[in-house]
């Protein structure tokens, strides 16, 4: 065979040459039989003996399988039903031992003796045995097939050298020996594609997805590569939707190429999986031959949940050595199965703490939890129990869930679900269950039984052939329906064929050997069934189950079932339909109470065949009884909160399914259950309960049937930790060594079993030559001290000691032989080591030392002693003392700890001659205070005794407190006495004195070390002594002393406050030592609620000097307090009374709440107001300025009481003293302001403070004149004080310079700036405080700017003066008759004088006799037409022009036909434009209709220079309005100024006014109406 198969297919990982032994065979029997992938359930020595022979897994002919002819060598591939090959099937060889072994005798031997060792296995040999066992078979095998791996290494590395020696002969292209297979695989399931190539040269192998090259570097961890031996592998991990492709794989050498496809697809599953293999280990493997020690800390421990809650449970794991790479294998498990990570439990592990996380608590997680850590030298475990109680029912008094609901068969028209009954029925008695299914992939839940069902199992029909379906049961009684249990795992509605097909398709990777049978016979009747039995019966279906006959080989074989009732003879077909696959079969609708027999007969497409032997008569019902009543009951104590319960299991109970166990406080009859998920043994740890009640317990057997009576009540059991004989002590020590004898010492035992140890036994044992001797009992009666001296020993010989102890329990097992000891005297000068080292009261940062000195002095006595400490896992080099100085005492309180570094100490003694050994050193001890640790609590009581209290929360009823003065047991009770109760103890000062200070220590006894100590220094006595004396003789604390104040209507009030006062408190008042009594002049109270004393007088007078006090008594406690009112302090007492008492009659009439003031609004307005009270309608309010009386007017007010006086714009003239007088029948109140002086000038400075506020920043701007520095305020008074800087100097004002206001403008004016004028200036407001400042800088570029800013307008304002303008207008349209004369004149101006032209239609017309133009002096420009005719029509222009721009007017001439007229009608424009009639135009002639009197329209040309803005102040426009009335109303005709010098104002009036005969003559305008510049200030936004 090994010539037939390449080598390379030899090493491949899914041949398995381990069957050519018979070993191999044998536990490949032992695999198929308990593997759900293995398709038949004979044993491979059945299949030899049968003859069986290899087929493909599709059971394909074996001519599909190869081309070959049949005497050519068989290949062995299998293939699928599309022939694509998908692995090797390996034959079993029929014929002699020898031929199918091919072994040694040697391994023969072995072979058998390991094939017995199999039998003896599976019939009789225990788990232990049958691991050791195995452990040697398999490692004798593995090392001899290591051996032959090695030897066929070499002989095909030899072959592959003489191959490359001819590499020519045997070069060829890519062949793929094996193509990748497709697959359909699970989302999150890991799936690999594998092929063979061959091909020489090697060829080299690529993979694509979807035609895109893989790279397994892009996707890390996504994707891995194999190449082995001619086999190459893609691996896909943890598959998801998105790898859902076409695969192929590309072999390509110089010989050619070659691919092959395969297609993976991932599907979504809703039920049962199989988890991936688990991911192979990469990278070199760190921890061969390293010897780990593993260590669980940090525990979890026993645990209480609820229904619903989570529930996270961690360890911390130490692992030494560590190394980083390597990883131990965590596992969890409950009740010895293990846990795998799904939605109700999550498992973590980060590299030192395994955590266990139950997302969702259901009592199905309730059981023993264990953690175990594996590493390759072995594994630790640790384990606790996890209780889950029921939640809180929906319904009062309904049962508790139902659990552990899982389908226990399934088919395709049913499906059995099963369930355990819980163990809270509510107080009722359960009546049924309801089942309710699910369909996966839905929310949909519906009931499968109309009426509750009392079995625990219940068949589920009316499902859908091929869906999953996910179950719950609902538990009810007479009360209502439980909560729904946890839902069970997803199942399929199919036949188990069916489903065994589909889950047993193996992917190639798994290593699975195929083995098949020979192909089946066709034509062959299959015989009968064998074995048929009824597996289950109830009163609702039956299940049978049977083998399949004995023939192999036969094709197709189903099953059809029959029925009959007993006593009959009719058989009749249940399955008529569809046969059965699978040897199981449940009946339904059969008729309870009656008996059937069932029989099977087998089916192929060849025929019936015969039906099996039928079965005994079978009476449907319910073949499950409920178990008996457990028997008796005994509980044991175990801990502090936990029993023991075991019980006599229930007698012949069938499918028993556990116990449920109840306890109850005796007395109480309320029983509660004690676990809520049945226990299968009869022995039960019950935790949870009260320390020191006393229980009683009672037990019931479940099974499906239902649950059991009660057992009988246990006897009662106290809750306390149980007794037991104490642990051996250890590190026993020689103290002192003479000739015949030596002092031992040793350790307390880690445990004392639950009860102080009562004293040591001693044994010691000669050792002769190394040989040790007999023991022999060194004290007969026990000794309670922890050191022993051993006598009648001889000198120079060896010995071993051992030490037992004892309590009440017993004496305990003796501890491990001491090292050998030799006893000879010791004559050293130092002393020896002390001993017993105990640590008390740890805290976070300290604790406290003790030991005992040595026994053995030296030659002097101790002296001192020093103390080392070190870091538990420091080295040895790391000793430090603590203590530079010895200390005589044996106690010491180290200090300045590192919270949780955990520390060792030893002690060491000194004498004269020097320091001795050290002591054995302490176990480790970490520096953290224990939770719920308590410290000496110092008390004075009321009667003044001194008492140290102390309190521990770990107490136990065997607890014991201890108490010690610097350390030594407390026994003279002639000075303290010691009161224990409870978890509290105390020692009480008998006569607190000097003898008594010192370190006061407790120690409470089995606990965790529970101590502490409290240190009474000479200053604390004191102060305790100074707080005795104050309980003795108490004194009454006060809140406050006495003191006085002044009440309403100027009394006088006495007062102070009491801290705590009883009710039969008492209080005297005194004068002068005269005690006072209540009467007309002296008011006492005393309010015992709050402690406030207090004496009221109506008033002062001059016999009330003197001293008043306030005697307290209460009880035995008294206190006083006294206040002294003599000269001065009186007499300011008296005339404050006096006054508030005037005040008070003052204000029973109207009066003023607030006197009269004045406010500055934001507007500057000045408000003068006063706040008045108890006013009525009646009552006046007269406001005065100098006694005269300020009549009403808008500017008084009244509103909400306040009184109001408004001066809008306050001057001088408003100085003045002010008054407000209220009066009507009650009386009369008076305020007065005076506003006079100093109070004005005050008044102002805060008017002129708002002004500053208000003004904005200094800016900048340019005039045709210079350059203007401005500032606007919101307000300007005439009183406002402000100074203008230069330089931080005043301005000295002058022409040049000058400055003003305009409106709310403050401006200073600088006339032809230079550059002398640079620099800061500043204006200042004096508001009689601080002033306030406003600043610009004018220099640099804001000067530049400024300055030619100047320069443009002042050149704009002379261009604008200057240029050349039309100043009187022409009409826009003249009308006139034809043959008339027309004559035109309008005003020049300008400088020089401008050039004047005409234009007719735009074009240059001159003068001639019949049009005649002329330009007179300079000013005047005349348009004359002797007599016009029709052809003079058109449009006229004048345009004027000099140096500095050019202005044109226009008009249109419009002549008419019409009969001649000897008149003359003539036209004169005045200074403002208008037209009028010439002096002899006749009157008739005058209604001439004229269109256009308006002002000409002037197109300017551009100028030289912009026009200059004009300002003008207020004086100047009203002027203005008064001279612009009278100029319209002694116009002339006659040339006017020109039309530049006019207001606007009075321009547009005349040209509003229409042509008439009034209007012929034109005054001269007034000098005084030409307008002034306006200031660039106007024009800023």
């Amino acid at each position: 065979m090994s010539g037939s198969i390449p080598f390379y297919q030899k090493h491949h990982r899914h041949y398995d040459r381990g069957y050519r032994s018979l070993e191999a065979e044998s536990k490949m029997s032992h695999y198929q039989s308990s593997s759900r992938y293995t398709a038949g359930s004979s044993s491979f020595a059945a299949t030899r003996s049968r003859g069986l022979k290899v087929s493909s897994h599709s059971g394909l002919e074996e001519s599909r399988l190869s081309p070959l002819p049949k005497k050519a060598k068989p290949t062995y591939l299998a293939v699928d039903k599309e022939n694509q090959i998908i692995g090797y099937v390996v034959p079993i060889f029929r014929g002699s031992q020898e031929f199918a072994t091919g072994l040694s005798d040697t391994e023969e031997a072995r072979v058998r003796d390991s094939a017995a060792y199999m039998a003896r296995r599976n019939l009789f040999t225990s788990g232990v045995e049958m691991e050791r066992s195995e452990l040697i078979s398999r490692k004798e095998a593995m090392r001899e097939s290591a051996e032959r791996i090695s030897l066929k290494k070499r002989i095909h590395e030899h072959e592959e050298h003489f191959k490359r020696m001819n590499e020519d002969s045997l070069m060829h292209a890519p062949e793929f020996v094996i193509k990748p297979r497709s697959h359909t695989v699970w989302e999150k399931q890991c799936v690999r594609l594998h092929c063979t190539v061959s091909g020489w040269p090697d060829p080299r192998v690529t993979w694509h997805k979807n035609n895109v090259a893989i790279d397994p570097l892009a996707y890390p961890g996504k994707y891995k590569l194999e190449s082995r031996y001619n086999v190459h592998s893609l691996e896909i991990n943890r598959c998801d939707f998105d790898d859902t492709a076409q695969y192929h794989v590309s072999a390509t050498n110089c010989e050619g190429e070659q691919s092959a496809f395969a297609s993976v697809v991932v599907k979504r599953f809703k039920g049962d999986i199989d988890e991936s293999l688990p991911a192979p280990r990469h990278g070199p493997v760190l921890e061969y031959g390293i010897n780990f020690q593993t260590h669980i800390v940090d525990k979890f421990g026993v645990s209480f949940g609820k229904e619903g809650e989570t529930m996270s449970l961690g360890c911390t794991v130490i692992i030494y050595p560590s190394l980083h790479r390597y990883q131990p294998e965590v596992q969890w498990y409950r009740d010895d199965v293990l846990l795998c990570p799904s939605k109700w439990t999550h498992t973590h592990w980060s590299g030192d703490r395994a955590t266990l996380t139950l997302t969702h608590l259901n009592k199905e997680d309730e059981g023993l939890y264990t953690l175990r850590v594996t590493t390759k030298s072995g594994y630790e475990t640790y384990s606790a129990y996890i209780f889950v109680r029921d939640s809180d029912a929906e319904v009062e008094g309904a049962p508790g869930a139902p659990l552990d609901v899982f389908c226990l068969d399934a088919n395709k028209d049913y499906i059995i679900v099963t369930w355990k009954q819980p163990a809270v029925d509510g107080g009722n008695s359960i009546l049924g269950y309801f089942v309710d299914r699910c369909e996966v992939g839905t929310t949909h839940w519906i009931q499968c039984n109309d009426t509750p069902v009392k079995f625990a199992r219940f068949p589920v029909t009316g499902l859908v052939e091929g869906r999953s379906y996910v179950f719950r049961v609902r538990a009810v009684n007479k009360s209502g329906i439980s909560r729904p249990s946890r839902v069970s795992e997803p199942v399929a509605a199919m036949d188990p064929a069916d489903r065994a097909r589909m889950r047993g398709t193996s992917a190639p990777w798994t290593g699975q050997i195929i083995v098949t049978e020979e192909e089946p016979a066709e034509g062959v009747v299959p015989g009968r069934p064998r074995e048929l039995q009824v597996t289950e019966a109830t009163k609702n279906y039956v299940v049978l189950s049977w083998k399949p006959p004995g023939e192999k080989g036969l094709e197709g074989v189903m099953y059809y079932v029959e029925k009959c009732v007993s006593g009959t003879d009719s058989w009749q077909r249940v399955n008529t339909e569809i046969p059965v696959k699978s040897p199981r079969f449940a009946l339904f609708d059969l008729a309870e109470g009656k008996s059937y027999s069932f029989r099977v007969r087998c089916c192929n497409a060849a025929g019936v065949g015969e039906p099996s032997d039928p079965t005994e008569a079978t009476t449907v019902g319910d073949k499950l009884d409920i178990p008996s009543a457990p028997g008796k009951v005994v509980p044991t104590r175990n801990t502090d909160t936990s029993v023991v319960v075991s019980w006599e299991a229930s007698s012949d109970a069938k499918e028993l399914v556990g116990y449920y166990i109840e306890g109850s406080i005796l007395g109480s009859n309320v029983w509660e259950p004690c676990n809520n998920k049945p226990v299968k043994g009869t022995r039960f740890i019950c935790h949870g309960l009260m320390t020191g009640e006393q229980y009683v317990f009672r037990v019931r057997a479940v099974n499906a049937a239902g649950l059991s009576q009660f057992s009988p009540e246990s006897e009662p059991v106290e809750v306390k930790a149980a007794i037991a004989s104490p642990a051996p002590p250890y590190g026993i020590t020689v103290l002192e060594c003479v000739r015949d004898s030596m002092v031992l010492a040793w350790k307390q035992p880690t445990f004392i079993g639950g009860a102080d140890i009562t004293g040591y036994f001693v044994d010691y044992r000669e050792v002769i030559d190394g040989v040790a001797g007999k023991w022999h009992e060194a004290n007969i009666k026990a000794v309670s001290e922890r050191a022993y001296r051993v006598s009648d020993l001889h000198e120079n010989r060896k010995y071993q000691f051992q030490v037992r102890a004892a309590n009440m329990a017993g004496v305990g097992i003796p501890s491990l032989p001491s090292n050998t000891f030799l006893c000879e005297e010791w004559t050293i000068a130092v002393p020896g080591p002390p001993h017993d080292l105990q640590i008390r009261e740890v805290r976070n940062d300290s604790l406290v030392l003790l030991w005992k000195p040595p026994v053995y002095q030296g030659r002097d006595p101790v002296n001192g002693f020093y103390i080392d400490i070190k870091e538990a896992d420091a080295p040895e080099e790391a000793w430090r003392g603590i203590n530079t100085k010895a200390t005589e005492k044996t106690y010491i309180k180290i200090k300045n700890l590192k919270e949780g570094e955990i520390y060792v100490f030893r002690v060491r003694a000194q004498n004269k001659a020097g320091v001795g050994k050290t002591s054995d050193v302490t176990e480790p001890v970490p520096a953290l205070t224990k939770p719920g640790t308590k410290d000496i609590v110092v008390d004075v009581d009321d009667d003044g005794v001194i008492s140290l209290n102390f309190e521990c929360c770990d107490i136990t009823p065997d607890s014991k407190f201890l108490w010690a003065k610097d350390y030594v047991e407390l026994t003279d009770t002639s000075r303290l006495t010691t009161e224990t109760k409870g978890n509290k103890s105390k020692v009480v000062f008998n006569t607190p004195g000097e003898e008594d200070i010192g370190v006061y220590s407790c120690l409470v006894t089995h606990t965790d070390g529970a101590s502490s100590s409290y240190t009474l220094s000479e200053e604390e006595l004191k102060r305790l002594l100074e707080i005795s004396h104050d309980h003795k003789f108490p004194i009454i604390p006060l809140k406050s002393e006495l003191a006085v104040e002044l009440m309403e209507k100027g009394r006088v009030r006495f007062w102070l406050q009491a801290a705590q006062m009883s009710a039969n408190g008492k209080v005297d008042y005194v004068f002068n030592d005269n005690v006072l009594s209540q009467g007309e002049k002296y008011k006492m109270n005393f309010d015992k609620n709050t402690g406030v004393i207090e004496m009221v007088m109506e008033s002062l007078t001059p016999e009330d000097e003197g001293t008043f006090t306030f005697q307290l008594k209460d009880g035995k406690a008294t206190n006083q307090s006294s206040l002294v009112l003599i000269g001065d302090v009186f007499k300011q007492l008296q005339k404050e009374s006096e006054f508030q008492r005037k005040e008070w009659f003052r204000k029973q009439g109207p009066h003023f709440i607030e006197y009269l003031g004045y406010e500055v609004t934001p507007e500057c307005c000045v408000v003068l107001k006063c706040k008045v009270g108890n006013m009525k309608k009646e009552t006046a309010a007269l406001w005065y300025k100098d006694g005269h009386e300020i009549k009403s007017d808008e500017h008084l007010g009244f509103t909400e009481g306040v009184l109001k006086l408004e001066i809008a714009q306050i001057s001088k003239k408003d100085a003045g003293v002010y008054e407000v007088v209220l009066k009507d029948d009650r009386g009369k109140d008076t305020s007065t302001l005076n506003l006079t002086d100093q109070g004005f000038k005050d008044l102002m400075n805060e008017v002129f403070s708002f002004i500053a506020n208000s003004s904005t920043p200094l800016k900048i701007t340019s005039t045709d004149e210079g350059i203007r520095l401005y500032t606007f305020v919101s307000y300007y008074n005439d009183l406002l004080q402000v100074t203008w800087h230069y330089k931080d100097s005043a301005i000295a004002f002058s022409d040049r310079i000058k400055s003003g206001v305009v409106g709310d403008q403050l401006w200073l004016q600088i006339t032809e700036p230079t550059e002398k004028d640079m620099g800061k200036y500043a204006i200042e407001f004096n508001d009689g405080k601080g002033g306030l400042k406003r600043t610009v800088e004018l220099s640099g570029q804001a000067f530049d700017d400024a300055f030619a800013e100047f320069q443009r307008l002042k050149a704009a304002a002379i261009a604008e003066k200057n240029r050349a303008r039309v100043a009187g207008g022409l009409p826009d349209v003249v009308t006139i008759q034809e043959g008339k004369a027309l004559n035109l004149t309008c005003n020049i101006s300008g400088n020089p004088v401008p050039e004047v032209t005409w234009l007719k239609n735009d074009r240059e017309i001159t003068s001639d006799e019949h049009c005649i133009l002329k330009f007179e002096s300079g000013k005047f420009a005349s348009f004359t037409i002797t007599a016009v005719n029709t052809s003079d029509s058109g449009k006229y222009s004048i345009l004027v022009k000099n140096k500095y721009g050019t202005e044109s007017g226009d008009f249109t001439l419009d002549v008419i036909e019409g009969t001649p007229d000897l008149g003359l009608t003539s036209y004169w424009t005045d200074a403002e434009g208008n037209v009028v009639f010439g002096p002899n135009t006749p009157k008739e002639k005058m209604k001439t209709a004229l269109t256009g009197t308006k002002m000409q329209k002037r197109k300017e040309s551009v100028a030289k220079m912009p026009p200059v803005e004009k300002v003008e102040d207020k004086k100047e426009k009203n002027s203005k309005e008064l001279k612009e009335e009278k100029i319209v109303d002694s116009v002339k005709a006659k040339p006017k100024a020109p039309d530049s010098e006019q207001p606007e104002d009075a321009k547009e009036d005349l040209v509003s006014q229409p042509l008439s005969t009034n209007s012929m003559n034109a005054s001269e305008q007034p000098a005084d109406a030409v307008e002034k510049p306006k200031s660039e200030a106007e024009a800023q936004p």
